[in-house]
């Protein structure tokens, strides 16, 4: 099958690898022209427009697209469906909310373009070795692109979900465990650095990434950070967050939901970019005030 990719950063350039590693025949595009010089040199054909894309794709043409959630993929969707004819298949591989794909399908149904929802995890090793795949959308949709999805994703990594904007929905349920499982393992860690013991942390993830009830990807990325860097002394404890735990602690409101270690965890996430600590000043003053507890001044 022939098919588009828009999108060519971390993920989106792995996973054009991956689909010529699989027979699939891709038209890659991206507005870096270094990466498309770049992704040219590993053999993948590339186009310079999206107009030479279209015009490149046999009917119904298939684009997948790589680019970033919100304001990105939303111009993109816009400039490349005013190009597709009626039966034309968009993908959404991206972090978008799943509200906005269950719009953003309606509105293109109404040209005659299909939309489906493709929530892609797995890091970039996934994406270049076999990505887990959730998908929404039509399923007589999905079925004719199914052959995609089953060659790029690992054995057993793809899954239909069900109706359009479900394969973003399970994606951002999946991205607020993530959050709750990164942060219990980092505590851990903190508490094992507060002890009286020195321990070897690349040995004791490595240790737990082999058997044990938290081994698996996340036990092993926390193995490889620490082989690269033994006491983690190169980076700042800041920790960004791409908006699907904010979403979900949305979602969870709205339908009344309890998620306590998914939110504190969002919050942390929060805390650890506050630089001006306001609310543990306000906190010292208060002690300071009532009991006259120390306070320290400001370095």
């Amino acid at each position: 099958m022939k098919l588009g990719l828009i999108g060519l950063g971390k993920m989106g350039y792995q996973l054009a690898l991956n689909m010529v590693d699989n027979k699939l025949e891709v038209l890659a595009f991206d507005v870096s022209a270094e990466a498309l010089a770049s992704i040219k040199k590993e053999g993948v054909q590339v186009v310079s427009s999206y107009e030479e894309m279209v015009s490149l794709l046999p009917k119904p043409r298939v684009i997948w697209l790589m680019v970033p959630s919100g304001a990105i993929v939303e111009k993109v969707i816009t400039t490349v469906s005013n190009l597709l004819e009626e039966g034309d298949i968009l993908i959404d591989g991206g972090n978008s909310m799943y509200l906005d794909s269950i719009r953003r399908y309606e509105s293109l149904k109404q040209k005659g373009v299909h939309f489906v929802d493709c929530g892609t995890s797995g890091g970039t090793d996934g994406a270049r070795n076999g990505a887990c795949l959730m998908v929404g959308g039509e399923r007589e949709v999905v079925q004719y692109i199914e052959p995609i999805f089953q060659k790029v994703a690992q054995d057993n990594g793809y899954g239909y979900m069900g109706n359009p904007g479900s394969g973003h929905f399970v994606k951002m349920v999946h991205n607020g465990i993530e959050y709750g499982m990164m942060q219990a393992i980092g505590e851990g860690f903190e508490l094992m650095e507060k002890s009286r013991f020195d321990l070897d942390y690349e040995r004791v993830a490595n240790v737990w990434a082999h058997g044990s009830i938290v081994e698996g990807l996340l036990m092993r990325n926390v193995h490889t950070a620490f082989q690269l860097d033994h006491k983690l002394t190169k980076i700042e404890g800041i920790v960004d967050d791409s908006g699907e735990g904010q979403w979900m602690v949305e979602e969870a409101l709205r339908t009344k939901v309890a998620l306590p270690v998914i939110t504190q965890a969002l919050y942390s996430r929060y805390k650890s970019r506050d630089q001006s600590k306001f609310a543990e000043k306000v906190v010292a003053a208060m002690r300071n005030v009532f009991g006259g507890h120390a306070v320290y001044p400001k370095k």
